[in-house]
């Protein structure tokens, strides 16, 4: 018999918190970073090269350019695709706020789409609603992990000369009948965080077919000068041409001796956050008070996040009230995310804008703990707490 919320004084379905994410890191991505703190470059070396060799070899394309954050991966796609003040960029609102702050870094204006109501992924019949004279780019969110629908978005694209972004910071391994994610957009950026599909600790990586894209953004992420250190020491020379205002977004070998190791480990960690997916799935087909979110057809979703929306007709509380009750229980719930708009900084510009699809699942979903080094336990945990919170805060109708 399930006793009494953990808020209320009753005992909770675990001791210790389970996350919501949690890097898995190995012997061997130990021994990986050891052997570059033994080697003679630290930043700028040959773990790089690798790593972005490795990289684009993985998601099907013939670059990709590594860099400090997901965010800094972002910013670079923008800015060598030569986004400047007044450009317009369409990003869903839907997302994490680095995927508009972009745009916003280069004077640009992100200008927000709602999204599908099953999915939560920006649709190209969305995204056309908000083409104008000034649009530059559609940057697409594959949220949750779930890749867009790119070959619409590429057709959209094509019709009104645009380019095509995609932030695929939640679907590395993700893919669709065109391809890897990494390999359907003109620039695709990923994240190394630790809760990501694979992890640098922090750091990104932006893939792409254009060997001048990829030029520039290597210049971006080195201070805007034309060759680094490593390329001066292998030519002889001392001198580098700064050519633009670039920043130091560059990642060092030891971020990159572990994404390295980490990325040969990929099939096994994809392989398990779908069985994970799975019981979870299963688990939820037969009741009436969550769902999870659709999964478009014919994609490989690489599942970062598994979101459920609560069916608050269901539920004689909210869904903040139901996070305070999960995590009381021990298990790390989260929400993904408040809408960007929504945000006080934007609220300056976008008060009055409305993106009904949004606003409603922001107030509804719930991401559910995925990581590899899940266990089975830790999966009945999650489902005997959602089962014991939804007894005492449901209204059984």
């Amino acid at each position: 018999m399930l006793d009494q919320l953990a808020l209320e004084g009753g005992t909770p379905v675990r001791s210790v918190p389970l996350p919501y994410g949690r890097h898995w890191i190995s012997e061997e991505d130990i021994a990986a970073v050891v052997d570059t703190l033994r080697s003679d470059w630290l930043t700028t070396g040959p773990q790089v090269t690798e790593l972005e060799k490795a990289f684009a070899s993985a998601v099907g394309v013939s670059h990709a350019v590594a860099v400090s954050s997901g965010t800094a991966a972002l910013h670079v796609a923008i800015s060598a695709i030569g986004i400047q003040s007044g450009d317009e960029v369409i990003v869903p609102t839907m997302t994490f706020a680095a995927s508009a702050n972009c745009v916003a870094y280069r004077a640009g204006i992100p200008v927000f789409a709602d999204v599908d109501s099953k999915t939560l992924l920006l649709t190209p019949a969305e995204a056309e609603k908000h083409i104008t004279s000034r649009t530059r780019a559609i940057l697409a969110v594959d949220y949750a992990g779930a890749p867009c629908d790119y070959v619409g978005l590429r057709a959209l694209a094509r019709k009104y000369d645009l380019v095509l972004l995609a932030d695929g910071c939640h679907s590395l391994g993700g893919a669709t009948r065109a391809g890897a994610v990494g390999s359907l957009a003109d620039l695709t950026a990923f994240s190394l965080h630790p809760v990501k599909s694979i992890t640098a600790g922090e750091g990104g990586i932006i893939t792409t077919k254009d060997p001048d894209l990829a030029r520039k953004m290597r210049i971006f992420r080195n201070h805007g000068m034309t060759t680094d250190f490593r390329e001066r020491e292998q030519t002889g020379q001392w001198q580098s041409q700064m050519v633009e205002l670039g920043f130091n977004y560059r990642i060092t070998d030891l971020q990159c001796a572990l994404a390295l190791s980490q990325l040969r480990r990929l099939p096994e960690f994809l392989a398990r956050r779908r069985i994970i997916a799975q019981h979870y799935d299963t688990a939820f087909a037969n009741i009436s008070w969550l769902s999870p979110l659709s999964i478009p057809e014919d994609v490989e979703h690489a599942y970062h996040l598994y979101v459920v929306r609560l069916h608050l007709d269901q539920w004689k509380v909210s869904r903040d009230q139901v996070l305070r009750a999960l995590r009381a229980e021990g298990i790390g719930a989260n929400v993904h995310y408040w809408p960007v708009h929504l945000h006080p900084y934007y609220q300056q510009t976008y008060s009055a804008a409305k993106y009904p699809v949004a606003e409603s699942a922001a107030n509804e979903i719930l991401s559910l703990p995925i990581f590899p080094k899940m266990l089975d336990t830790d999966i009945k945990d999650v489902l005997l707490a959602l089962e014991k919170v939804f007894r005492h805060l449901g209204c059984h109708c």
